[in-house]
């Protein structure tokens, strides 16, 4: 078996300096004949800005394979590049000719990758690449009895049939920020207003006083309470109360400073710190002033003002902060459906991601499965206006006659049992992918790296339904197929999969 196999066995054409062949069979070849990367080339290049001078833009699949790369290793964007400069098979993968010994580009251009490629337009190839796995997978002849649930199986001409199961469900992508506290968030909000004063007065410096900012007495009253392991709650809303003053004072010192001196001294992102921290005060003030605990659009991070605290009531945290997804999941392959900052009802989801299947598949499911607080009402009456079983038993009293109670309770376990799976794709997409701490600190960009994770997430699906069917063809190969195995079964994949 191993001679026949080094017989089959097929290499890329790829310059290697230090001679040698690539193989065919590699995860990284793979994926690279796999993903349609002319498909996705117009759409990218919209994002590009003319220019007469400077280095030609680089294509989609250099921007898109690099984000590939850093999520499935999980590496950061400096060890990305310096793999991809390591490793013939990655730039084999980006669509190099020739293997280069020197950095393909700078670690700060995966930045630029993330912004030209927005949430949309990932989620577009995800859809993409999706679909070719759908299509790529054939029944060998007519479908069986376990293959009704798939959406792809049996005939086309009958759309309007419900076909296969739609599982949905939404989690939280924590952003990497410490847990804040109000006390911590004034804190940061003083010590940064100090620093726009002292920008403000670099000009006058030995022609005018420096204004007083009490820096070192607000450090020390921030202290005493941060480093207390028990404070009652009149301690720290007295210590709320003084870093407020302090705040306050800064603030007017930086309305006066800035009638001597323009506000164009600041850079960019100490503007937009100072606009931060104008809402911060606002949000604070208001809170101290009411008592209370809760404000709407509350910020909790002055670097990342658009994250947003998100009630979950899990164990390990009822609180989490970050974005807010919500996903379906269809035949083991994951759709990005709905991503804001702020908190939202995931029931109202549930109508938009079955339309969405509709228009995917081209018939609605035959099951959705999902959570308790989906179902409402008016989506219970909906999926019964498309014939479509919501999971989880029915309103209103239960039926007197025992069998038929019995089998409610079957199916409700039976629908549970079916629903685990979005579970474990959200638990791989955070454990061995990145969506346990959204490393990047813009929106947009971490919006893109939030749909980088799913698409790689079904890149790991397809690849480990390709290594199934080949070891499958190893093991039919050497020993004869299985006895009782039915022929109409087996998966069978394109030319563009095999080795």
């Amino acid at each position: 078996m191993y001679r026949h196999n080094q017989r089959q066995l097929q290499f890329e054409k790829f310059s290697l300096p230090f001679g040698g062949k690539l193989r065919s069979d590699n995860r990284w070849v793979k994926l690279a004949k796999f993903i349609p990367w002319e498909e996705f080339e117009p759409d990218y290049a919209k994002t590009l800005v003319s220019r007469d001078k400077g280095p030609p833009a680089m294509s989609v699949r250099v921007a898109l394979g690099t984000l590939i790369i850093k999520e499935r290793l999980g590496i950061s964007d400096e060890e990305t590049v310096e793999q991809i400069s390591e490793n013939p098979y990655l730039q084999y993968f980006l669509g190099f000719e020739s293997f280069k010994l020197e950095r393909p580009f700078d670690p700060s251009m995966l930045v630029h990758f993330r912004k030209r490629l927005s949430m949309d337009l990932v989620c577009k190839i995800n859809e993409r690449i999706n679909q070719k796995a759908f299509d790529d997978t054939k029944v060998q002849s007519a479908p069986s009895d376990d293959d009704d649930d798939k959406p792809n199986a049996g005939s086309s001409d009958n759309k309007s049939e419900n076909r296969g199961k739609l599982i949905v469900d939404a989690t939280c992508t924590p952003a990497d920020i410490s847990f804040p506290t109000d006390l911590k968030l004034l804190n940061t909000a003083r010590e940064k207003s100090e620093e726009i004063i002292d920008a403000l007065h670099q000009p006058h410096k030995g022609k005018m006083k420096k204004p007083r900012t009490y820096r070192i007495k607000a450090r020390r009253d921030f202290l005493a309470v941060a480093k207390s392991k028990k404070v009652s709650k009149n301690k720290l809303r007295k210590a709320i109360r003084k870093q407020l003053g302090y705040l306050r004072r800064n603030l007017k010192t930086i309305a006066k400073l800035s009638e001597k001196s323009s506000l164009l001294l600041l850079s960019k992102r100490q503007y937009r710190n100072l606009l931060v921290i104008h809402e911060v005060y606002r949000q604070q003030r208001w809170m101290y002033g009411n008592n209370q605990n809760r404000i709407d659009d509350r910020i909790v991070s002055i670097s990342q003002p658009h994250v947003r605290p998100i009630k979950r009531g899990k164990a390990k945290a009822s609180t989490e902060f970050g974005a807010k997804i919500s996903a379906s999941l269809v035949d083991g392959y994951t759709f990005l459906d709905h991503l804001d900052w702020d908190n939202f009802n995931e029931s109202l989801d549930l109508k938009p991601q079955v339309k969405a299947y509709h228009k995917r598949f081209g018939c609605y499911p035959e099951s959705v499965h999902a959570d308790k607080i989906y179902r409402t009402r008016d989506n219970i009456e909906y999926c019964k206006s498309k014939h479509i079983r919501l999971s989880g038993p029915a309103l209103g009293r239960p039926p007197k006659e025992k069998e038929l109670q019995k089998e409610i309770r079957k199916q409700t376990r039976q629908d549970e049992l079916d629903r685990i799976p979005i579970e474990g794709k959200f638990g791989q997409a955070k454990r061995r992918f990145s969506l346990s701490k959204i490393m990047c600190k813009l929106a947009e960009t971490s919006a893109s790296a939030i749909a980088i994770a799913f698409l790689v997430l079904n890149l790991e699906k397809w690849l480990s339904a390709v290594l199934f069917y080949l070891i499958s063809l190893l093991v039919i190969g050497s020993y004869g197929p299985f006895e009782g195995r039915r022929s109409q079964n087996r998966v069978l994949f394109s030319s563009s999969m095999h080795c």
